[in-house]
Parts: structure tokens; C-alpha cells; sequence
């Protein structure tokens, strides 16, 4: 593989809404649903998040019941997946409690960002995979770059959790291979509240299309999986 596998696990309201319109931590799916989220990580061998979902809510989600932790044990894989932090600019509170949880810490960032974090504790591995741009003093991300260097570290699985600047991202350059969408009985709306995926968007003609592959109804809440089609699939 020259790429990790990628899996996008977000909880979404009925209106199609990741957080409110203050962009609060989205704490709206039931014990079920964090079940389901924990389940989806346990599979994974690392997990990327964005900096403003890390913001929002200061941690990460460990594994933590006993027959996930066992599945892991018996795949020989650690106790937890490698948590990837992406930011730009990596202005990240190194105070957050997130600093404090016995997980592998990675970060994705620019050459900028990587020099915030010089000599200071917190992150096991900085990388920086970068997008050559004459017009631009610090080049982007290069996530083609950045995700082969993940599959030769073995994150051969990686559950993306938001937030949608970091889905948009990744779908523009064609990495995303599945997403796994909670759908609550709530309405947030709001015009300025964050959606699974952000930036300028795609026209309809060219918007990436989906196959679904299940739909289960587990209480109020129904749980999507779906398979991104590529473009030589779509009809």
C-alpha cells in the first residue's frame, strides 16, 4: 500500500450539522454512538483530527473497553492508535488535558508549525510533508506526501475525525475511502454551524458520489456507512 486506508466517523444532526453554530464540542450522540466511535478507532492505527476539533474539545478518544483492548492485543497492535494532530499553524494550548493522556501524539504541520513546537514536549513526532508553492512563504501540506509516509510507518488504517476543513481537504486530493455517519434526532441549523465537509465545495457535476453499504436504526439514531466511489465508478 502507498496509502493509509481512510475512514471519516463523525455524528451529524438531522440537519447535516457537526456543531452548533458557537462551534461547541458535539457531545449529542448517545452512549451507543460513542460505542460505535470507540469501535471504529479501535480498528484504526491512527487517528487524524484537526486542531480546531481538538480545541473544542481538549481530548482524545481513548479505547478503553476491555474487549476492544483485546481485539487490539490480538491483531498486535498497541493499546491505542497514534493520535495525528493537523494544523497548519500548530498553534495548539500546550496545557490542554489532551497533553496529559497516555496516547501516542503525532503532528502534521508546516515548517512554521513545526518550529513552534522546537524543543518543546508534547508531540512523540512532527511532521512535515510540505506542498511546494513559489507564491506562498510556507508551503502547505502535501498530503499525498504526508500519507505515504504514514503507510511506511505502518498506519496502514486511519479513522479521520473532523472537522470538515480537514475532510475537505483530503477529499480534493482524493484520500478518502469511507465514511461512517451517526445521524441524531436534533436540528441545529444555523448558517455559520460547521458541516462534515467545509471549504469552497463541489459543483454538483463533480462532486464526489458515494455508495452506501448499510444502514442500521439503532434507537433514535441511524448509523450510515458508505464507500466513495471513484470517478472511473460513477455513473
Amino acid at each position: 500500500m502507498d496509502r493509509p486506508h481512510t475512514t471519516v466517523v463523525l455524528a451529524v444532526s438531522a440537519d447535516g450539522k457537526i456543531a452548533d453554530a458557537q462551534r461547541s464540542p458535539a457531545r449529542f450522540g448517545s452512549r451507543v454512538d460513542k460505542r460505535h466511535l470507540e469501535a471504529q478507532i479501535a480498528q484504526a492505527d491512527g487517528v487524524l483530527l484537526g486542531a480546531g476539533t481538538l480545541r473544542a474539545y481538549g481530548t482524545t478518544l481513548k479505547v478503553t473497553s476491555p474487549d476492544l483492548l483485546e481485539q487490539r492485543e490480538q491483531q498486535g497492535k498497541p493499546p491505542q492508535p497514534v493520535q495525528i494532530v493537523c494544523s497548519h499553524s500548530a498553534q495548539i494550548d500546550p496545557q490542554l488535558p489532551f497533553f496529559c493522556q497516555a496516547v501516542p501524539r503525532w503532528l502534521l504541520t508546516t515548517a512554521s508549525g513545526a518550529a513552534r513546537w522546537h524543543d518543546r514536549p508534547g508531540f512523540d513526532e512532527v511532521l512535515t510533508p510540505m506542498r511546494l508553492d513559489p507564491k506562498r512563504p510556507d508551503p502547505g501540506i502535501d498530503w499525498i506526501v504526508a500519507f505515504q509516509h504514514l503507510a511506511a510507518a505502518n498506519l496502514l488504517r486511519l479513522a479521520i475525525l473532523g472537522g470538515g476543513k480537514l475532510v475537505a481537504s483530503l477529499l480534493s486530493v482524493d484520500l478518502i475511502d469511507e465514511l461512517q455517519l451517526t445521524i441524531c434526532p436534533l436540528l441545529l441549523g444555523g448558517a455559520n454551524a460547521p458541516t462534515p465537509v467545509a471549504g469552497k465545495g463541489f459543483l454538483a457535476d463533480v462532486a464526489p458520489h458515494l455508495e452506501l453499504l448499510s444502514v442500521q436504526s439503532r434507537g433514535q439514531e441511524v448509523f450510515l456507512h458508505y464507500r466513495l466511489l471513484r470517478s472511473e465508478n460513477n455513473v
